[in-house]
């Protein structure tokens, strides 16, 4: 066997993933006998998980099927690819006695290396190991481009291959619509997956116009993508994510709960399914779907990078609710125990401070709990107190409330969190559905976000008769005052419209950028359970 493509093959370290020791026993002989001298095996889909989370593998060989398990190779897969934790550089191959159509088009799309079906030969696993480092290989200068974070250069060379249809061009063509998302380039992203879409009409192309629709602020074009891919193609799961984060950034929390129900129920071993399907079950008021989806979400990557503690933080309150002491407690542990291992983390440090407001309420330590949340309150105007935090104090500050535990400042910390986290239409009714049952509560989240809309109403009128300068300063002294995303938006949105008649533009610029750094990176746009950058249905951009 010739390693013409892996000449430093000793080097390679691989990682065979397969429920049978036979198997596993056979891979890594073959491996072997390539010269892969450091072969790591495992029979669960979890321990894999977790290995390739914290190492780096140069060769993956997964099973696709697990007998008694919810989660399959390609769920793993999914998950690493979504979560960015599988590097350019691995080769990924699926080993399956299972040789459907739908399997082998579902693995294409994910971006899988390669698909070996059972039983195989060392010459057809060595063929494919080599035909996926061919590619690796002819894609390595777009590849380094990406890791030294020079995207312009690394779609442009994206784009001279989908040109000139040199070899791999569809998969560059992928790679280079998603850099150009990223660059914010929508023309030229959707150039591609039209493109990729009008040769051979792949989901993953469909799903990209569609994601690029988004990004534009084309909701309704997008809306009609999403649902015409979906009634086509009703299992495919990426593209409910990007129907439930659509509908979500539209305020329509009661649809996006139905997309990601049906999400976690086409991949129940789903990290990041699971966790927008529970976040949003909790804010819409159905507890029981909510816990259920959360515990299962904590029970399977409790240990994983993709997991977000926000999890822990709602599941927590849902246990005080129920009044089930033992859970919560549990529950509170596993919280601690995160913040201890990241104490320079002030995310998880909220997170924790919210349920050991709650613990010493259920203790009846009505001190300690009060200092909590002072504690928290006191942080309210931070640059990293963000949109997650805000629904977590407030939602903390409802079941203090339902206690009778009376806080003469609550309805004020509810409306101050309000007029900064007003920034839209969905932020606006998650805050509301955070404080629901709590009449003054709700009232104080209205007033909130009235006040930020007659606020740029009113500012934007002076553009109307002609005064942009005069609307940059109204704008910028209500975000000043609230630390409001939306009004700093609009601000630097006039700015640059009105640009040449502007007289202050330098002094101005810099009055945007010290509110920016203030207000942190809170955005207009509500996340749930993902971390920024992420995107359903893209591929691995590093950097």
């Amino acid at each position: 066997m010739t390693w013409r493509l892996y000449p430093d093959v000793n080097k390679c370290r691989a990682l065979i993933i397969d429920a049978s020791p036979t198997s596993r026993s056979i891979l890594a002989g073959m491996l072997r006998e390539m010269g892969v001298v450091h072969v790591t095996q495992t029979s669960r889909v979890a321990d894999a998980r977790r290995l390739l989370e914290n190492r780096t593998f140069d060769i993956v060989l997964c099973d696709y099927h697990f007998d008694n398990s919810l989660i399959n190779g390609q769920t793993l897969l999914d998950d690493l690819r979504r979560a960015q934790l599988l590097p350019y550089s691995t080769v990924f191959v699926m080993v399956t006695g299972e040789a459907s159509y739908a399997m082998v088009a579902e693995a294409a799309e994910a971006a899988l290396d390669s698909y070996l079906l059972k039983p195989h030969s060392a010459t057809s696993l060595e063929h494919r190991l080599l035909q996926a480092r061919h590619r690796k290989k002819a894609l390595h200068d777009i590849f380094v481009a990406i890791e030294a974070n020079d995207f312009a250069r690394a779609a442009q060379l994206c784009s001279d291959r989908f040109e000139q249809r040199a070899p791999y061009w569809l998969y560059a063509a992928r790679i280079g619509a998603e850099l150009n998302i990223r660059l914010s380039r929508h023309d030229d992203a959707r150039r591609l997956y039209e493109a990729v879409q009008a040769t051979r009409a792949l989901p993953w192309a469909r799903l990209g116009v569609a994601r690029v629709e988004v990004e534009r602020g084309q909701l309704r074009e997008a809306s009609r993508t999403l649902e015409a891919l979906i009634t086509d193609d009703p299992a495919y799961a990426d593209a409910y994510d990007v129907m439930g984060r659509l509908q979500v950034e539209q305020g329509e929390l009661t649809a996006a709960l139905k997309t990601y129900r049906q999400a976690s129920t086409l991949t129940p071993a789903s990290i990041s399914r699971l966790q927008k399907h529970g976040m949003l079950a909790f804010y819409a008021g159905t507890p029981a779907e909510a816990q259920g989806a959360l515990e299962r979400a904590a029970r399977i990557g409790a240990n994983s990078k993709m997991f977000d503690h926000q999890s822990l933080v709602l599941l927590a309150q849902l246990q005080f609710d129920a009044g089930d002491r033992k859970a919560f407690r549990r529950t509170h542990e596993q919280l601690a125990q995160a913040a201890q291992r990241r104490s320079d983390d002030p995310r998880l440090q909220r997170y924790l401070g919210v349920t050991e407001a709650l613990c010493c309420l259920m203790d009846r330590q009505i001190g300690q709990c009060l200092g909590h949340v002072e504690r928290l309150v006191d942080g309210a105007d931070r640059p990293d107190f963000d949109f997650e935090s805000a629904t977590n104090l407030l939602s903390l500050l409802t079941r203090l409330q339902r206690t009778e535990l009376q806080l003469p400042m609550a309805s004020d910390w509810v409306r101050q969190s309000a007029r900064r986290f007003c920034v839209s239409r969905a932020a606006s009714e998650l805050l509301r559905l955070s404080v629901q049952g709590c009449a003054d509560f709700e009232a104080a989240v209205r007033a909130g976000h009235s006040e930020i809309t007659q606020a740029a109403e009113q500012a934007m009128s002076h553009s109307v008769i002609g005064s942009p300068q005069a609307t940059i300063q109204a704008l910028l002294a209500k975000g000043g005052e609230t630390l409001n995303a939306k009004l700093i938006d609009l601000a630097e949105a006039v700015m640059q419209r009105h640009a040449q008649r502007i007289d202050e533009h330098a002094s101005l610029a810099e009055r945007i950028a010290q509110l920016r750094q203030r207000h942190g990176t809170t955005g207009t746009r509500v996340g749930l359970g993902s971390a920024p950058g992420r995107a359903a249905g893209s591929v691995t951009i590093r950097g």
